[in-house]
């Protein structure tokens, strides 16, 4: 069968391709959004990338909600008179062409004012006019050219978020004072003696005070506070000896040049706070267009249907979920998710809770039946009676752990913390004796000498050791699709000696290729049935089996009926078949003694009955990721692996073949169990990784020492982690743990590069003969080379990580 590809959206026309304007679409939406994008004259869209677009699937109904004015209120940014603007977060945009479109929204609607895209966040602000154009008509708009708005409870209750910019001014004050400072300098570091020179060096020496004013009190002034927090809880991290070398630079230079006995170390200054904020400003720069915070709310709904009586007649709302309290009718459609826990009232429940507790399996419930927060209804539409608020709710409680509100950064010990405490208490005795020292031997020399001390030996290389081998190694992970929230989860993953899998979306991936027959053969003129009935289906499972049968003859059905959650009824000429659910194709069949057994109708599959006679089912396996074994195996060596799941453990036998001996396996384990766990072994005093994908692993994942996110798509949800690793390189995670070890080495050996550099630059101010040269050459010098060390070093190591 010849491979046709549809002219939007670049996927395989299974279905047969739909011909128009001499070009093939895979489907009516795709031809719809070039028929729209056509006749406005906006086809250059695909001259800009090849295939770009995204095929639109919209529910009916689905934004209803937006015809309410006050969820309308919370969504717009602005609204007055007939302008209105409106800011969506789009994760179908990837692309220039995408841009483009989406920048020229106006010539598809004239209410439409303007359009602006923010590529790295993927958001999306138009400014529209309400009389011609309402938001619900506007995200219908975007949702029909294939672009989505994503819209969620976040977006009803979040606060808008301010960029801190306060490091990039300190850091171009610093900069700016560092560059007039050193041109400032240079006649006195080589002592010229020239008349305009003499006559004019107190107002030069005046100068860099007042430019080494800004950079000492604003600045540096973070060094001072963390300095004071330190000490005032007991503790000597890197920032005291920093905070201190500053304020003794400064003191010392302001006194030499009040007294005219010098010029001071103003140039030292100015570059040491300079450098320290570069690195501090490389330690920071993550993903902007990333959220490593999500909870709940970025899944749950905006609004829910309310029933409600007036005149004695049973009407409808569309409320925000919110307003939703104990004892209110609430209408789940199709596909819609369970805000609140709830009873069923009426209609046939298929509840999928995998995003929830794990289980692949949706489960069925019948009237009188408790449905939990964050199951989605598969089926037709059911009535339940709120049982809580959304607040309340079995899943919303899980947040009010204290676990979601704890700070793991600051409770971890990095590296360059670690040695502060011995530097701090070295640095300060040589001082001390060596001004002692001085005191007998010539005390002229005692200030100077203690003085100069604590300014060679600021930590400054120390302290840049970590920020640029950790902020360049961040740089290398994103590359490789391994995005991490913060620097300090590279050390703490480097002291992770047991790692915790989640098994469904995790370990195995979203595929259902993996499709098994079992039962009668069926006939050539059942096949070509099967597949073109199969052919006409939306459902995700006849999608995935059509695939896997397309191969075959297709015979278009002359009869076909799909009932949503149960099956299809077929017919072709004096052939008719039945295919779906258990329960739908084992009523009316004659052999009943055939049908699969108990055991057999909890695997998901998908039954087929021809002319009222049981055939057999087609049952889908889980797909385990590439590199699954080997991955494993490599990790074996020198950690714990531990499989936690809330899937049932149907497929313990088959894990117990593929990974290696003596992987624990735990199986329904719900959210809180997870959590639970993962405390337990850092009771044991074990540093835990946790690899998931879900809602369900949010409580383990924010407890454990480092948490991963597996995804299939980076920009969709995903719950509070440390790091997103796109699917396609999960079998790199082992690579990714020893570059992480590596790189502490790379740390350490920088410590040693800078400790020379110390010793060298203390020989000089122990001895008193620290001149301002001397310490305008060290302080930089030292500070460069770490830089260029730790760059060469990580790109070498990146380098491995390709190979």
């Amino acid at each position: 069968m010849e491979k046709i590809n549809c002219f939007h959206c670049g996927e395989e026309c299974v279905d047969g391709p739909i011909n128009y304007s001499e070009k093939s679409f895979c489907c009516t939406g795709c031809k719809t959004v070039f028929e729209i994008l056509n006749s406005n004259d906006l086809s250059y869209y695909y001259d800009l990338e090849k295939a770009p677009g995204i095929s639109p699937k919209i529910r009916e109904g689905k934004y209803d909600f937006l015809e309410n004015p006050e969820i309308i209120e919370k969504l717009l940014e602005f609204d007055h008179g007939d302008s209105q603007i409106v800011s969506f977060v789009i994760p179908a945009i990837h692309c220039s062409s995408c841009i483009w479109i989406l920048e020229n929204l106006k010539k598809l609607h004239n209410a439409v004012k303007s359009s602006q895209v923010d590529f790295p966040k993927k958001k999306l602000r138009i400014s529209f006019s309400s009389k011609d154009l309402s938001l619900k008509e506007l995200v219908l708009l975007l949702a029909r050219i294939g672009y989505e708005p994503n819209i969620s409870l976040e977006n009803f209750e979040g606060e808008k978020k301010g960029i801190d910019r306060s490091l990039i001014y300190k850091l171009g004050v610093a900069g700016f004072a560092f560059g007039n400072i050193m041109f400032l300098s240079f006649p006195e570091y080589f002592e010229i003696n020239e008349f305009w020179l003499d006559q004019f060096k107190h107002i030069f020496r005046w100068l860099m005070f007042s430019f080494s004013l800004p950079v000492v009190f604003y600045s540096g002034k973070d060094y001072f506070i963390s300095a004071y927090k330190g000490l005032r809880s007991g503790i000597l991290n890197i920032d005291v000896p920093i905070a201190l070398g500053i304020a003794v630079l400064f003191l010392r230079s302001t006194a030499e040049i009040i007294t005219d006995t010098g010029t001071g170390f103003f140039d030292s200054l100015s570059g040491l706070v300079f450098f320290l904020l570069l690195g501090k400003f490389f330690q920071q720069k993550t993903y902007s267009f990333l959220s490593f915070e999500r909870d709940y709310k970025s899944y749950f709904p905006i609004a829910v249907t309310r029933i409600f009586s007036e005149t004695g007649q049973q009407k409808e709302e569309q409320v925000p979920v919110y307003k939703i309290q104990k004892g209110d009718r609430v209408i789940i459609r199709n596909e819609e998710l369970i805000p609140m826990d709830a009873i069923l009232i009426k209609g046939d429940a298929k509840i999928d809770y995998s995003f929830v507790t794990g289980e692949a399996e949706p489960v069925k419930r019948k009237r009188g039946d408790r449905l939990y927060a964050g199951g989605r209804q598969q089926g037709s539409i059911i009535e339940v009676e709120a049982l809580k608020p959304v607040q309340q709710s079995y899943l919303t409680e899980l947040w009010s752990d204290e676990v979601f509100s704890k700070d793991k950064s600051s409770a971890f010990q990095t590296l360059t913390n670690q040695i502060s405490k011995r530097f701090t208490f070295g640095v300060l005795s040589i001082a001390f004796i060596s001004a002692i020292f001085w005191m007998y031997y010539e005390p002229a020399k005692a200030w100077n000498v203690f003085t100069a001390v604590l300014i060679i030996a600021c930590p400054c290389a120390i302290a840049l050791a970590a920020p640029f081998t950790l902020g360049n190694l961040l740089r290398i992970f994103g590359r490789y699709h391994l995005y991490l929230k913060d620097t300090t989860v590279i050390e703490q993953t480097a002291k992770i000696d047991t790692v915790v899998f989640d098994k469904t979306g995790t370990i195995t991936s979203n595929k259902r290729d993996n499709i098994k027959y079992e039962g009668i053969e069926l006939t050539e003129e059942e096949k070509e049935l099967l597949s073109g009935s199969l052919r006409a289906s939306n459902h995700p499972l006849s999608r995935a089996l059509y695939r896997v049968l397309q191969k075959n003859n297709i015979s278009t059905p002359e009869v076909f009926n799909e009932y949503v959650g149960q099956g299809l009824e077929t017919s072709s000429k004096d052939l008719s078949l039945k295919i779906g659910s258990a329960a739908f194709v084992k009523k009316n069949v004659a052999n009943a003694s055939f049908f699969a057994q108990p055991e057999e109708l909890e695997k998901t599959s998908v039954h087929i009955s021809s002319n009222e006679q049981y055939k057999g089912c087609f049952t889908f396996h889980n797909s385990y990721r590439e590199h699954l074994s080997s991955l494993f195996n490599s990790l074996a060596g020198d950690k714990e692996l531990i499989i936690l799941s809330g899937d049932n453990d149907g497929e313990r036998e088959k894990l117990e073949q593929i990974l290696p001996r003596g992987t624990r396996m735990f199986f329904n384990q719900r959210p809180g169990d997870k959590l639970q766990f993962i405390k337990d072994l850092q009771n044991q005093n074990r540093k835990v990784m946790m690899v998931g994908d879900g809602l369900n692993d949010a409580g383990a994942l924010a407890q454990s020492d480092v948490g991963i996110v597996i995804s299939e798509d980076i920009n969709v949800f995903s719950p509070a982690c440390d790091g997103i690793l796109d699917a396609r390189k999960f079998g790199k995670i082992h690579d990714f743990f020893g570059l992480s070890s590596k790189a502490i080495s790379v740390i350490k050996w920088s410590f040693i590069l800078s400790l020379c550099y110390n010793l060298i630059g203390l020989g000089f101010a122990v001895s008193g003969n620290l001149m301002p040269v001397v310490a305008a050459i060290l302080m930089p010098l030292s500070s460069i080379s770490i830089v260029g060390f730790t760059t060469l070093a990580t790109q070498i190591l990146g380098k491995r990580l390709k190979n």
